[in-house]
């Protein structure tokens, strides 16, 4: 930090309040902003109306008696024009104390200069609050990624990029919870803290209740709370949540991160496949103005319908092994001669999931749905009505990531306690992200699921493609980092264990 810098800006501060200037006032009164008065120019235009703006000044350029600046609020900048003759040597004396940063409320009447640029003549000026610390250098925005993910508020304050991508996300899930509420969707709230986490495959984080004297877990995906509201009967239920999961940290994953659930009595993952498509498709359109988006450098076309390819036959695409006819050792010769590191894998599927996650997944780029997965991947799905070894299940991937996952929902109680009490066999091999039985979800579908499609749409991800943001951390405010002089979560090759957000 340029203490010199600091300096003459503190002086700035005290030689205001030296002219009597309230350096912290309570309010102001606002009527228009940037944008729209420049769209409506030529109805605002006039000295008879007078317009009052606020924002902060981001350039200035001073000519004795006369000063032009630029005003950003949140819907862009506008040319603003100070002079003394106008405003009194007092105020003026205000406009010679600004520096860039600053916030100030001015009053004024609307014109064009010479070179056609719509300009606010200022004819009052009201200083609102002092930018004490200089704005990066000549404005050109954040360099550093881990200085812009950790100072966000002087990222968006310089960074147009990042006040379009907040946007966006607004955009985004505003379309997504319109669309769920047309069809009858009733929002609800779901608990954070848990004393069973479930729904996915994840290691949580733990925390204590110092009253109760018990663990809980943060938890890793809403999902079978959402399922006991269908029980309870309410038929059609989502969340728009935050989850949590205590892995590592790369492009496309945060250990805090943003999931629409969403679960519908009497429906498959057929009919899920077809709202999700819609919904996201939507969510494009609105977030976007159209349906073909590019991301990366790559035409992505989200115009429906997509393309809809079975897990095993996509394995069999680009590897030419048909994965359903290999027993465990074939997986291990498959594997090596395909130069895949199994990592680890306990189970047969495991194995088979790792060759498909670096073989299938880099090359799904338009919008794809890959149905019917192996059995052991889906604890919380149902098998296949006709097709053995798999369960009707997909995962939605786009521009090489996943974005939803889903099933047909498995209703059946003691085939659910079978697939737990598997998962726990998967636990003690060493697999500490299997899913921990939950003896009252069990209990909860003994009173009744009926057929049911669940899906989890990973917002973040949408986000990005929406908003051709190269990582996860541009499309969250404030991502997890290491303390403060550490070095940086944000900076290149600080990546840990990629693990599915579904």
């Amino acid at each position: 930090m340029d203490n010199e810098l600091v300096r003459q800006r503190e002086e700035n501060l005290e030689a205001l309040r030296s002219l009597g200037v309230d350096a912290a006032p309570y309010r102001y009164d606002v009527t228009h902003h940037a944008a729209e008065t420049k769209e409506e120019f030529d109805t605002l235009s006039g000295a008879s109306t007078v317009l009052s703006l606020a924002g902060r000044v981001m350039t200035i350029r001073g000519h004795g008696k006369t000063t032009f600046a630029d005003l950003q609020d949140k819907t862009g900048r506008i040319q603003l024009y100070f002079k003394q003759d106008t405003l009194g040597e007092t105020p003026y004396g205000v406009v010679k104390l600004l520096d860039l940063g600053d916030w100030i409320g001015v009053r004024g009447t609307l014109f064009r200069t010479k070179m056609g640029e719509i300009t606010l003549q200022v004819s009052e000026v009201t200083f609102l609050a002092k930018c004490r610390l200089p704005l990066p250098e000549k404005w050109h925005g954040l360099r550093d990624p881990e200085i812009r993910f950790r100072q966000r508020y002087v990222d968006l304050l310089v960074n147009e990029d990042a006040r379009r991508i907040v946007g966006i996300r607004a955009a985004v899930i505003r379309s997504l919870r319109a669309g769920l509420d047309r069809r009858g969707y009733l929002e609800v709230d779901t608990p954070v803290l848990q004393p069973v986490y479930g729904g996915a495959f994840a290691r949580p984080f733990v925390t204590h209740h110092e009253a109760l004297d018990v663990p809980l877990f943060l938890r890793i995906s809403n999902e079978l709370y959402l399922k006991r509201l269908i029980v309870g009967g309410l038929e059609r239920v989502y969340e728009i949540a935050r989850d949590f999961r205590n892995e590592g940290i790369d492009r496309t994953h945060n250990p805090e991160f943003s999931m629409l659930e969403y679960y519908e009595a009497f429906a498959d993952y057929n009919d899920m496949m077809d709202l999700t498509e819609t919904l996201i498709s939507d969510a494009i359109q609105t977030a976007t103005g159209g349906l073909s988006v590019a991301y990366r450098g790559e035409a992505l076309d989200f115009k429906p319908p997509w393309r809809r390819l079975g897990y095993f036959d996509a394995l069999r695409e680009k590897t030419g092994i048909d994965f359903r006819e290999v027993d465990e050792a074939g997986v291990q010769r498959a594997a090596a001669e395909l130069g895949v590191d199994l990592k680890g894998a306990v189970s047969l599927g495991g194995a088979i999931d790792t060759i498909f996650s670096e073989k299938v997944e880099p090359d799904l780029v338009q919008p794809t749905f890959i149905i019917d997965f192996p059995v052991e991947l889906s604890p919380l799905a149902r098998r296949h009505r006709s097709r053995p070894g798999v369960v009707e299940r997909f995962e939605l991937f786009a521009a090489h990531m996943e974005l939803a996952n889903a099933f047909s929902e498995q209703n059946d109680p003691d085939a659910q306690e079978a697939a737990f009490e598997r998962q726990q066999e998967l636990r003690e091999l060493g697999n500490m992200e299997a899913q921990p039985t939950d003896e009252d979800y069990v209990r909860a579908l003994r009173f009744g699921l009926p057929p049911t499609g669940g899906v989890g749409i990973g917002i973040d991800r949408l986000v990005m493609i929406a908003g051709d943001a190269p990582n996860i951390r541009e499309v969250i405010l404030f991502p997890q980092l290491r303390p403060e002089g550490g070095r940086g979560q944000a900076e290149e090759g600080v990546e840990g264990e990629e693990s599915g957000e579904s």
